[in-house]
């Protein structure tokens, strides 16, 4: 992503250089050096990078969270505060910190150990053999997300290296199958749904400039879109090819995703998003998207802005729910009439609404009372958005602060689904907040080449150290 030491120091000097104006003032402090912490994140993420962590044969992911377990253990949590529960091909790991006052709520980090699949034959260096090279860390895992975890792992060792005594208990818990279907995720947050809050170390993130390197903003997120997908159906008794009837299977659900494709839902703003275009609006570069952007912020239903900002792939997801057709299938023969005709629509819905709201108003649109439409959606629950909550945004700001100053801060709303989503489920406050900053054309999640500057763990360790003091003290 980028040198985010130098990119920290750099900021740091800039706004120090005003004391030659006001000697009163004092440039900022350094972030304090932690080699120990800082080896040990690097050292970490390579050995698990190294671990095959994907579903199905050959899972590894029980020997990420075994390597997980024995670090945290050789550096001071108790041997039973650390459990490893296998699930089927997969495991999670569930690590607490007892605070020293046990009628406080506890914080809780998460993560995930699992990877997508990746192709070794498609990349151009071994996805499972991490490198280091010009400054990145290669390897599948290395963004989503087994540098980070290993940054917090290592913060939280430092921690206790330092002698912190946290006041609120602190779990730090991985998913194992949070790239498929969500089983140890919705495990791990039915057991922790007495927390606080969580911080899911999986979302949120700092943007550097494209030409500079220096860091830009850094967003949290506070709210994700609910995943869903409907099977569209049409059955048919068939018959000769060359006698075609008007209630042809394959034409009846044509015309009903034809009529799905040209239909959008009512756009809408929360308290996230409404703040996201606000602030994000400052950092666009294209004028007329910017302005777009500032506009729907004011008033949701600016029809020019609406255009402008659905005819963008990036943003169209953000201004409210969208479903598109991902697959279809139909027939049985070149020389028959379809018997069976089948689609399915994936839909990312806005916050707030209920997947079977949303599959009414798909059938509505559809106007083809011949196609039967079916919740097929596995392992995905509605949510609501996170409050805002002071206490938490005070302190990512004071932790962000510590390493970047005066780089700005907003919320965020993810398009896809995370653990959060569980957390959420069970009213639990849940924010992505991870330290680590890229540029926009270096993210490499889920696809080939994946890679992370390794000047991210420095600034992601001082971060942390700040912000669990900060939320459990």
């Amino acid at each position: 992503m980028r040198s985010a030491v130098m990119a920290g120091v750099a900021l740091a000097a800039m706004l120090g250089s005003g004391a030659l104006a006001a000697p009163t003032k004092k440039a900022p402090a350094a972030p304090a050096a932690h080699p120990a912490a800082e080896a040990q994140a690097l050292d970490l993420a390579k050995k698990a990078i190294s671990l095959r962590s994907v579903r199905g044969p050959g899972n590894k992911t029980p020997e990420v969270a075994a390597l997980y377990r024995d670090a945290l253990v050789a550096g001071g949590f108790a041997a039973n505060e650390v459990v490893v529960a296998p699930v089927d091909d997969t495991a999670y790991l569930i690590a607490r910190w007892p605070g020293s006052d046990p009628k406080l709520k506890p914080l809780v980090i998460s993560g995930h150990m699992d990877v997508v699949e990746a192709k070794p034959s498609d990349w151009q260096r071994d996805p499972f053999t991490p490198v280091v090279e010009n400054g990145y860390l290669f390897g599948r895992g290395a963004t989503d997300m087994k540098l980070d975890g290993t940054i917090a792992i290592a913060s939280l060792i430092e921690l206790k290296r330092q002698g912190y005594k946290p006041k609120r208990t602190i779990i730090i818990e991985f998913s194992g199958d949070e790239e498929t279907t969500m089983k140890t995720s919705q495990i791990i947050a039915d057991k922790l749904a007495d927390a606080e809050l969580v911080l899911n170390i999986d979302g949120g993130g700092g943007v550097l400039d494209e030409k500079s390197g220096k860091p830009e903003y850094f967003v949290w997120s506070g709210a994700e879109k609910t995943y869903a997908d409907f099977q569209m159906i049409v059955t048919n008794p068939g018959g000769h090819s060359s006698e075609p009837r008007d209630d042809n299977a394959i034409d009846q659900l044509a015309a009903a995703l034809v009529r799905i494709h040209d239909y959008h839902f009512k756009p809408e703003l929360n308290d996230i998003t409404r703040g996201s275009f606000a602030e994000a609006s400052k950092y666009e570069a294209d004028p007329k998207i910017a302005g777009a952007m500032r506009a729907f912020a004011a008033n949701p239903e600016d029809p020019q802005a609406i255009a402008t900002l659905r005819a963008d792939p990036a943003l169209v997801g953000q201004i409210g729910t969208t479903c598109v057709a991902t697959m279809v299938s139909g027939g049985h023969a070149l020389n028959a009439l379809p018997q069976h005709a089948e689609a399915n629509i994936n839909c990312r819905i806005f916050p707030g609404h209920k997947p079977a709201d949303i599959m009414a108003e798909l059938k509505r649109i559809a106007a083809q009372p011949e196609v039967q439409f079916k919740d097929v959606t596995e392992g995905a629950v509605a949510t609501a958005a996170s409050p805002i909550r002071p206490d938490f945004t005070a302190a990512v700001k004071t932790a962000l602060a510590s390493v970047y100053p005066g780089v700005p801060m907003f919320p965020s709303m993810a398009s896809g689904a995370s653990d959060s989503m569980w957390f959420r489920f069970h009213g639990v406050p849940s924010y992505g907040a991870s330290p680590m900053f890229s540029k926009a054309s270096e993210d490499f999640s889920h696809g080939l080449n994946e890679r992370a500057p390794i000047a991210n763990i420095a600034p992601g360790i001082n971060y942390y150290l700040v912000l669990l003091k900060e939320l459990s003290k």
